[in-house]
C-alpha cells in the first residue's frame, strides 16, 4: 500500500524525510494493532465486555495527540487509564505531571506546570473542581505556541456537560477536552473481571513478602453479590484487609465476611421501578445484605454502620445541590450548620464550594 509519491527529480533530503514518516507511520500502526489485540499488554485488568470495549478506545487515543476526557465513578481508574495513554505514547519518555486546582489556584501555576510537562503529558484531575480563573488559565495553556506544547488530558467523576449546562463551566473549556472521551465503567458492570482482579491483587502481595493465598468459592461468590461502590480501589484495599487477617492458605467465606460486613453495601435511594418508595428500597437492599452473611449474622454495630452508610451519600447530595454552601446544605438538611461541619469532618466528605459563571 502506498504511503507517499514523490515528484521527478527526487530530492534526498525530501527522500529521506518522507521515508522516516512512512516508518513512523507503520510503526505506530502496529502498536496500535497490537494493543487491541493484546489488551494483557497494558497495564488494565478484564476481560469482559465492558473492558474490551475500553481497549478498544485507549489504543486508538496511544499514538494522537488530541486532548482525552476521562468519565467515571471514584475508584475506577481513571488515572491508571490516563497512564497507559502517555506509557504507550509517543511521549513515553517525556513527563506525566498530574495537575490538581491548587496548582492552578494563582496567576504563576500554569507556567510552573508547563515548566514540569516539557512536552509531555498533563493530567488536570477532577477538571469540574477547578474555579472560573483556574479554568482560564487552563485555555490559555492548551492554546500556549510553540514545539513544546504538552498533551493535555483530563478526569471527571460526573459528566462535564451537566456542568456546563448548569453554567459551571466555560464552554470554551469543555469543547478543548471533549476530543476524545474515555469512559471507565464501573466495578459492577462487570462483575467476572472481579476474580482475576483478586488473583492480581493477591499475587502483588505475595511479592511484598505476604504469603501465596486464595479465595474459596463460596468466599469468591460472595466478593462478586458485593455491590463495590468504590470500585477497584474498594475492592484492593479490602483485598489486603483480607489478606492481614486470613488465617490459612485458602482464605473461607467467614473471614471475607468478617471484612466485608464493616462495608455494608450502599443502598441507593432510587428504586428499581414502579413508585417503589424510599423505605421499601432501603429494606430490599438491608435484606439482600442479610442474605450475604447465609446463615450467620452480620457482624456487631449494624445500627451504627448503616446510619453512617446512608449519612455519606445523603450529606454528599445535599452538599452537591446547594453547591457547597454548608449554611444552605444544614438549612436543608434541617440541622444545626456546627453538627454538619462535624459530620463532613467525621465522614471525610470533600466540600468543593462552585459558583456559576458568568
Amino acid at each position: 500500500e502506498a504511503y507517499d509519491y514523490l515528484p521527478k527529480p527526487f530530492d534526498l533530503p525530501d527522500l529521506m524525510k518522507r521515508t522516516a514518516r512512512a516508518l513512523d507511520s507503520r510503526s505506530r500502526a502496529a502498536q496500535q494493532a497490537e494493543a487491541e489485540d493484546k489488551p494483557d499488554e497494558l497495564p488494565l485488568i478484564g476481560r469482559t465486555a465492558a473492558m474490551q470495549g475500553l481497549y478498544r478506545v485507549v489504543a486508538r487515543l496511544m499514538n494522537t495527540d488530541l486532548p482525552v476526557l476521562i468519565t467515571g465513578e471514584s475508584g475506577t481508574g481513571k488515572s491508571v487509564i490516563a497512564r497507559a495513554i502517555h506509557d504507550f505514547s509517543d511521549r513515553r519518555t517525556l513527563p506525566f505531571v498530574t495537575v490538581t486546582p491548587a496548582d492552578l489556584a494563582d496567576l504563576e501555576g500554569p507556567s510552573k506546570v508547563m515548566a514540569r510537562a516539557k512536552g509531555g503529558t498533563v493530567v488536570l484531575d477532577e477538571v469540574g473542581d477547578l474555579d472560573t480563573a483556574a479554568q482560564a488559565r487552563v485555555v490559555r495553556m492548551m492554546d500556549a505556541p510553540g514545539d513544546h506544547v504538552p498533551r493535555f488530558m483530563a478526569t471527571s467523576l460526573g459528566r462535564l456537560a451537566d456542568r456546563l449546562e448548569a453554567g459551571e463551566l466555560r464552554e470554551d473549556l469543555y469543547y478543548r477536552l471533549s476530543g476524545a472521551v474515555v469512559e471507565v465503567p464501573a466495578l459492577r458492570s462487570r462483575v467476572d473481571d472481579i476474580p482475576l482482579l483478586i488473583e492480581h491483587f493477591m499475587a502483588r502481595a505475595e511479592r511484598d513478602g505476604q504469603p501465596a493465598r486464595h479465595l474459596s468459592n463460596d468466599a469468591m461468590e460472595l466478593m462478586r453479590a458485593y455491590s463495590w461502590p468504590g470500585n477497584v480501589r474498594q475492592l484492593e484495599n479490602m483485598v489486603q484487609r483480607i489478606g492481614l487477617t486470613a488465617r490459612g492458605v485458602e482464605i473461607t467465606r467467614g473471614e471475607v465476611e468478617a471484612v466485608i460486613g464493616n462495608q455494608p453495601e450502599a443502598a441507593p435511594v432510587v428504586g428499581t421501578g414502579g413508585g417503589e418508595s424510599l423505605s421499601d428500597s432501603v429494606a430490599r437492599h438491608l435484606r439482600r445484605y442479610f442474605d450475604l452473611h447465609g446463615t450467620q449474622l452480620p457482624p456487631p454495630g449494624l445500627y451504627a454502620r448503616i446510619l453512617k452508610e446512608l449519612e455519606l451519600p445523603l450529606i454528599e447530595i445535599a452538599l452537591d445541590a446547594t453547591s457547597g454552601n454548608q449554611a444552605k446544605c444544614a438549612d436543608l438538611l434541617g440541622i444545626n450548620r456546627n453538627t454538619l461541619r462535624k459530620k463532613i469532618t467525621d465522614l471525610d466528605i470533600r466540600v468543593t464550594r462552585r459558583r456559576k459563571l458568568m
